[in-house]
């Protein structure tokens, strides 16, 4: 795999999003606000010992095979493979056994925590909670449009790739001169890569304000409303959590 193209599979030629929005889970249905909630009350839970943190993640990986997320989870584990690799021998060399396991399994449920969320949320329901959560609509519109913009920027990064190779830039080569020739694509992806960048970001700013988007009055055309489903999910992440917390 090319180190400087993490998003492209091995052999397959597959381009992959950075997380890949899974539609057919329970999940899709449920409100962002409790699927960010539940996220967080997951991410405290990296304060707990290991026996306890060992539970949870029992737990929790049940909810992920429940919720049809296992097969984006172990994805995204395995982009950080490496960093966790790195770090579990860091902390087991430098420390001990117990700490580099009670490290890992911390690193690992954060980003397995917020893969849930991103790969349930589209841009647009991200930003109608951060709404509904008081936040001012022109921070709330900027989360969600950066949240957006990262798989439009890769497939940008992507199609510049593409094209420089079409112009035989990229060759494989060994030893010295591969060092050299990568240094000058990075100036060749680069470029482009801010220009279009840069492009895209007037237009948004464009687009938006004609669409009134510094009105006062502004109003969202879809409103979230709490069902039944909501209230089950959030008090079960809750009680969980407590339980976890506090059992002795």
């Amino acid at each position: 795999m090319n180190p400087l193209n993490p998003f492209r599979r091995r052999g397959t030629g597959e381009h992959r999003r950075l997380i890949r929005m899974v539609p057919d889970s329970p999940l899709r249905r449920i409100d962002p606000r409790v699927k960010l909630g539940v996220c967080i009350l997951v991410a405290l839970s990296v304060m707990l010992p290991l026996e306890r943190l060992a539970v949870f993640w029992l737990i929790f990986a049940v909810g992920i095979v429940a919720a049809r997320l296992t097969k984006e989870m172990l994805y995204q584990v395995r982009r950080i493979a490496f960093i966790l690799v790195l770090l579990f021998i860091l902390d087991w060399v430098g420390v001990g056994l117990t700490f580099a396991v009670l490290i890992t399994l911390r690193f690992v449920l954060v980003v397995s925590a917020f893969t849930l969320f991103f790969a349930t949320t589209t841009p647009e329901e991200f930003r109608l909670a951060m709404e509904h959560l008081r936040m001012p609509y022109a921070y709330a519109f900027s989360l969600s449009l950066a949240f957006l913009s990262i798989s439009l920027m890769q497939e940008e990064f992507l199609n510049i790739l593409e094209a420089q190779r079409s112009r035989g830039a990229w060759q494989d080569v060994r030893g010295l001169r591969r060092v050299g020739d990568q240094l000058s694509g990075l100036v060749a992806l680069g470029v482009p890569a801010i220009v279009l960048t840069v492009k895209r970001a007037w237009t948004y700013t464009e687009a938006a304000h004609t669409r009134g988007f510094d009105s006062p009055r502004r109003r969202p055309y879809r409103q979230l409303a709490l069902q039944s489903a909501d209230g089950i999910l959030l008090l079960a992440a809750l009680a969980i959590t407590g339980v976890v917390f506090f059992w002795r």
